[in-house]
Parts: C-alpha cells; sequence; structure tokens
C-alpha cells in the first residue's frame, strides 16, 4: 500500500507532465509565432494564485488512427475559474501545442461543464480560443461537441455574459459559437476566423487571398462586423478584455449597480466648449466623440466595434459612477446617415445592454437612411427595422439628446418618445423634422421659386420661412414630443439627473415566448 507522500508525489507527478503541454518544442513553435501558450493566458487573464483547473486529468476515449497510443495533455483544453479584478469568471483556453488545440468528445465536453457551471454560478464565461478544428479521428463525436457548446451559447445568451478571445487559427465549425457570444476579440497577425480557408477558396473560387485577407482580425473588425476588438499582443488582447469586464454585470441577476464605481469626476461640471461644438455652417462636420468624452465621467468611454460602420458609435461609459450604454451617430463620417451596417450595430448592442440591464443613453444628429439600389437590394428596409424593435423591446432605462438634427424615419429610429425614450432632451439648434429645410423648401415652394427673378434667393428666403416654422427644437417640444430643451453644457448634469431618476425603473410587457426580430 503506497503511503500519503507517494500519493502525493505521484499527483505532483502527473501535473506537472500536464501543465507541460504539448512539450517543450510546440511550445517554442507557438512562442516564435509571437504567441502566448493556453496556460500562459490564464496566468494573464485571472488574478494571481485565484485560478482553480477542472477536468485536468481528463483523457479522450478514441482508440481509432492511433490516437488509443497518443497523448493528449488535459485533452487539450484548460478549464477552470477564478478572480478577474476580484470577480469570479468561468474560463476555457485551448492547447494549440496539444494536437493542435484539436476539439473532440472530451475536449468539447469539457467546455461545455464549463459553460454549465458559469450559469450556475452566474458569473461571466470567457472562451480563448486557439485550435486546428474538429479532431478528425472522433469523427461524428467532434461534430456533436460542437453542437454541444453552440447550444449553450444560445440557451446561457441574456443570462451570462460570453466572451471570446480568437487567438490564433479558428476555422470551419469552430467560427460560430465566437458568433454566438456577446463579443469577439482578435490578435493582428496571429487570429484568423473562417468557414473556409484560402486553399478551399482557391480551388473552389478560383480566388487567391491570405489568411489575414480572408479572416484575420481587421478583416472582422472593419469588413465583416464578426468581431469587435483588435489588438496587437496575446498580452494586450487579454488586457482589454479585462478593461471590458469592469463594464460588465456579472448575470443578468445582478443588480444593476453591481459595476458603480465611486466616481472622481463631478455630476455638477459643466462642459462649455460644447456650447459651439455644432458648426453654424450645416456643411461643416464635426466629431461626436468629443461630445461623448465631454459629457462622460473622466472623458473615459470603451467602443466596441470602432473600425466598423463608422457612420455610428457604440460604447459603455460612465456618469456618476453608473455604467451606460451609448448610442450616438457620428457626423463626420457619412454625415451620420443610417445604413445597412450602421442599424445592425446599434441594434445588437441595444440588445445587449438591455438583456445586462444597462442604461441607454442616445445622442442624436442623423439626416436619415442611406438612399441607393446598394442598400435597398441589401435590405435596408428589414435592417434598419432592426433599431425600431431594439428600442421598443428594451425595458431599461432609456435618455435621448438630439444634439443637431434628426430627420424623417432616422429620427424615430433613433429611440424618439414614439419609441420608448423616458426622457428626451435637445439642444436649442436640434431640428426635428421630416426633412431638412432646404429640401423641404424646394418641394413646398417650387413653384414661388421658380417664377421668382432671384430663384436662388426665394430658396434661401423659403428655406428660412420652413426653418422657424417647422426646424426647431420648440415646435417639436410644443407637441410633448422633446422633454426638455436644455444648453449643450449641461447635457452631463442632465444626464446624470434623469439617469438616478431611472434607475429604479420598471417597465411590465405583455406575456410572449418571444418576438421576431427582423433578422
Amino acid at each position: 500500500m503506497p503511503t500519503n507522500e507517494e500519493f502525493m508525489a505521484e499527483l505532483e507527478a502527473r501535473e506537472a507532465k500536464i501543465k507541460e503541454m504539448g512539450g517543450s518544442e510546440p511550445v517554442k513553435k507557438q512562442h516564435a509565432q509571437n504567441k502566448l501558450t493556453a496556460r500562459e493566458r490564464i496566468d494573464l487573464l485571472f488574478d494571481p494564485g485565484t485560478f482553480v483547473e477542472t477536468g485536468m486529468h481528463v483523457k479522450h476515449h478514441c482508440h481509432s488512427f492511433g490516437l488509443d497510443k497518443t497523448e493528449i495533455p488535459a485533452d487539450g483544453v484548460v478549464t477552470g475559474y477564478g478572480k478577474v479584478n476580484d470577480r469570479t469568471v468561468c474560463c476555457y483556453a485551448q492547447d494549440f501545442t496539444s494536437r493542435g488545440g484539436s476539439l473532440g468528445e472530451m475536449h468539447a465536453s469539457k467546455i461545455a461543464r464549463t459553460m454549465d457551471l458559469a450559469a450556475k454560478m452566474r458569473v461571466p464565461m470567457v472562451g480563448i480560443q486557439d485550435t486546428g478544428g474538429a479532431r478528425i479521428q472522433e469523427g461524428v463525436s467532434a461534430l456533436d461537441g460542437y453542437g454541444q457548446i453552440f447550444h449553450r451559447n444560445t440557451l446561457y445568451s441574456g443570462i451570462i455574459p460570453q466572451i471570446t478571445l480568437s487567438m490564433g487559427p479558428c476555422a470551419g465549425g469552430a467560427v460560430y459559437s465566437p458568433a454566438l457570444t456577446d463579443w469577439v476579440f482578435m490578435v493582428n497577425g496571429s487570429s484568423y476566423m473562417y468557414v473556409t480557408g484560402p486553399d478551399v477558396v482557391k480551388a473552389v473560387m478560383s480566388e487567391e487571398v491570405t489568411h489575414e485577407q480572408l479572416g484575420g482580425a481587421m478583416t472582422h473588425n472593419a469588413k465583416s462586423g464578426v468581431a469587435h476588438f483588435a489588438y496587437d499582443s496575446d498580452a494586450e488582447c487579454i488586457e482589454g478584455c479585462k478593461h471590458l469586464l469592469t463594464y460588465l454585470p456579472r448575470s443578468v441577476y445582478d443588480k444593476p449597480d453591481s459595476t458603480y464605481q465611486e466616481p472622481t469626476d463631478s455630476p455638477d461640471r459643466t462642459c462649455p466648449e460644447l456650447d459651439t461644438i455644432i458648426p453654424e455652417d450645416p456643411r461643416t462636420v464635426y466629431d461626436m466623440k468629443q461630445i461623448i468624452r465631454a459629457i462622460v465621467d473622466d472623458g473615459e468611454f470603451l467602443e466596441p466595434h470602432q473600425h466598423y460602420a463608422l457612420n455610428m458609435i457604440v460604447c459603455f461609459a460612465r456618469f456618476n459612477g453608473h455604467v451606460v450604454g451609448i448610442i450616438a451617430n457620428q457626423p463626420s463620417y457619412m454625415a451620420g446617415v443610417l445604413d445597412i451596417n450602421a442599424s445592425d450595430k446599434a441594434a445588437r448592442f441595444i440588445r445587449f445592454c438591455d438583456a445586462f440591464n444597462i442604461p441607454v443613453v442616445t445622442l442624436v444628429d442623423v439626416p436619415g437612411y442611406l438612399p441607393g439600389t446598394q442598400q435597398e437590394f441589401g435590405g435596408v428596409i428589414r435592417h434598419g427595422a432592426k433599431i425600431l424593435s431594439a428600442y421598443s423591446e428594451a425595458t431599461v432605462p432609456k435618455i435621448t439628446i438630439c444634439t443637431h438634427k434628426a430627420y424623417g424615419g432616422s429620427e424615430v429610429s433613433m429611440c424618439s418618445r414614439s419609441v420608448g425614450a423616458d426622457i428626451y432632451m435637445a439642444w436649442p439648434c436640434a431640428e426635428l423634422a421630416v426633412m431638412g429645410a432646404e429640401g423641404a423648401a424646394a418641394i413646398i415652394f417650387r413653384r414661388d421659386i421658380a417664377k421668382a427673378p432671384d430663384p436662388e434667393a426665394k430658396r434661401q428666403e423659403v428655406a428660412e420661412l420652413y426653418r422657424k416654422t417647422f426646424n426647431n427644437p420648440y415646435v417639436a417640444a410644443s407637441g410633448g414630443y422633446i422633454d426638455q430643451i436644455i444648453k449643450a453644457r449641461d447635457t452631463r448634469r442632465e444626464i446624470i439627473v434623469a439617469l438616478e431618476s431611472l434607475l429604479n425603473k420598471k417597465e411590465d410587457r405583455p406575456w410572449k415566448k418571444h418576438g421576431n426580430i427582423p433578422l
């Protein structure tokens, strides 16, 4: 009978062997590609000494194609839980040094069990992906493993925040779990996501394309919108994930103030620079991010999708310590017009905020929807309706500020009173109307303009008349469509007053299984 010391020695020896992962050569190869190992990534993510590994001794059950003679440490994935920023988080990290991080039955089972654990604990789930894909030696068992993960991604959506760090190759079925999670991080030069790789694209479509062009970090951050954040190294990517987690509740069951931080910025601070930020010449643009920096706590915000659909801004920030989600048109890019991608970007962010009880602040300066055959054929009607659906469905506190213009259907779409804004404010220079004064006057007074001795002078005259009659906030306020007309400098203070008054908001809706958002 072995002694207790011998039992302990065996445990330590087994753990040490597993922690070597694929061995020194695969680890060197991983480092040569500017990639950290799965265990190094976990060490960076979790507070020192807090990570608890589960399933370390799990082994695959495959006996085909020589795998019965192959040891795969921890079956190629490290799973467990620990503290990130002193709050519990569950995590899995695929180990590319061990059989390429390939996913088989037990590998998937470890991930699924960790996801179940996160849901029970009511804490965020972080998945670090670095995989060669399905373990083909295991056949349909590997495919079933993917299905088990996808099913849980869907079941736990809106219950716990789910974050994917794509930190290596991710192809085929492996890409759909990231797509089902809330936030996707990628690393420039080392992470790739695609359904089929460059070789298949060349063989089937006769297209020459590199891994980076087809599925690199900036491809998915700027073109496809699949990813939300891009960083230049594994360490920066992990730090970005930790920063995001400071804005997120642990689960839907958390109290709204679970992310509150004691503010260092005065709630009474005014922003006099905003009084002159809107150009007097309507053809001159300005940067909406300057307004955001001016009004949020300490000028700090975290912007997902900062490279995608630049005509729309979405970001997390704080007002007097309380986390909010901000949705804002960006006049400096395409005049802040709404289009297919901007609509998708905003709607998804609104739905995330609503799912996790994060109040929504909307900054409006929108000229309308982008016209043209490309947008119409692409379904701008369907995509544009997503914003209407998201805002109307959201029951969190919703505060809207019109800084300059809100024309036509886009005025309604950007969280107007009619689709659920709790408090709607406008600056004195705001214009809420069917269209701009010049365009409207050109239609209404086209005969008068045509007959005038000086058509241009007449056009300006009637445009000014229309502006005074309709395109000012007082007309909208007189009809009850605006709650307050405020000085631009007071925007921060007024948002904080409204937000803190709405923190206990409760809005009941008729029971239903779920709505049918126009996907």
